[in-house]
């Protein structure tokens, strides 16, 4: 992850069978997107905030009309 960088990531939740860990064996929702949000924050070196706002403006870019 640390490769890539959060300049390149959206965070999701479409695999409905990978749920992050501590939720491993459960169905995947959105509620767990802290979870994910703190696992790249720490991959990248990034606080959750940060990532938070980098993953959501390439969101909005990604889904631009």
């Amino acid at each position: 992850m640390a490769e890539v960088g959060a300049a390149h990531c959206v965070l999701e939740t479409d695999a409905p069978y990978l749920a992050p860990v501590p939720n491993r064996g459960k169905r995947n929702e959105s509620s767990y997107i802290p979870v994910i949000a703190e696992a790249l924050a720490n991959a990248v070196g990034l606080s959750v905030e940060e990532v938070a706002r980098i993953t959501t403006a390439n969101a909005e870019l990604l889904f631009a009309e």
